[in-house]
């Protein structure tokens, strides 16, 4: 009888799984296969495949929405601003982790306090502003990585603590620097985490909009969020480019994911391996 509940239980959780995944996945169709179709037929928006497979619609997407430069703008802001979060993020949680007393303690809870608070846009203004850092790449790449750091810091420092610190004393015997210590030793453990906070804060700064819309009036530094908002406000009734322009955008943000899901998985079954 308890076995029967089990596989009732597995098969319905599998259901809702496989339903849940179609309410994702369905939308992602309906979009690919209109990209490739013309607009009278994008305008039905249906599942249907294309008549006439149009590929050029993808050519005149990337001319005349400009979305290279809006490409590489939003790559640039993702990665550096990723590479600084991580880079100090993992810093910051070994030292708290390894002695979270004192002015570790109070620097650990003000920093994660920045999760529950709110932006607030004019003050951050002014601050960018005396810093000169309004319209800049540099300021809406600084900005990103102080947005991702609290929640970085909470989820780098909770693994951390998983680390045992006997690996600590070891190499500490064997003659290894704080330096050496966390470079050597604990960095390398640290693949899984490094791995979700990339893809949790690429995918966070990739499909934002409000920072660029606030801090960005040129258009020649827009991301591709801003890209396909002008994009669409130019070409809202040719439906087959604009679910082309959508499937560019989500193109990179996929792709992010699912290598960042192979290291994740690949680190996680290779610390299991190791313990």
């Amino acid at each position: 009888m308890g076995k029967t509940r089990k596989v009732i239980g597995c098969m319905l959780g599998n259901l809702v799984a496989v339903l849940t995944s179609l309410i994702v996945i369905i939308p992602l169709v309906v979009l690919f296969l209109n990209s490739f179709k013309t607009a009278g037929e994008a305008n039905k928006m249906t599942l249907s495949l294309p008549k006439e497979w149009m590929f050029e619609n993808y050519g005149k997407v990337i001319e005349q929405g400009k979305l290279l430069s809006s490409f590489f703008n939003g790559l640039l802001y993702a990665v550096f601003s990723v590479v600084i979060v991580v880079i100090l993020v993992s810093a910051a949680a070994f030292v708290i982790s390894r002695n979270p007393k004192g002015i570790n303690r109070f620097l650990y809870y003000f920093i994660i306090s920045g999760i529950a608070l709110p932006i607030n846009n004019v003050a951050l203004m002014k601050v960018l502003q005396v810093l000169h850092l309004v319209n800049t790449q540099l300021g809406i790449i600084l900005l990103y990585a102080a947005i991702n750091i609290p929640l970085s810091l909470f989820l780098t420092y909770g693994f951390i603590g998983t680390i045992p610190r006997e690996l600590d004393e070891a190499a500490v015997i064997d003659g290894c620097r704080p330096g050496q210590l966390f470079i050597r030793v604990i960095a390398p453990l640290m693949k899984p985490i490094v791995s979700t906070l990339f893809v949790l804060d690429f995918m966070d700064v990739w499909n934002d909009f409000t920072m660029p819309l606030y801090y960005l009036n040129n258009s020649r530094k827009w991301p591709m969020t801003l890209a396909v908002y002008n994009f669409f406000g130019a070409f809202e009734y040719s439906w087959n480019l604009v679910a082309a322009d959508i499937i560019l955008t989500l193109a990179p943000v996929l792709v992010v994911f699912i290598i960042g899901q192979r290291y994740i998985v690949g680190g996680v079954s290779a610390g299991s391996v190791k313990g």
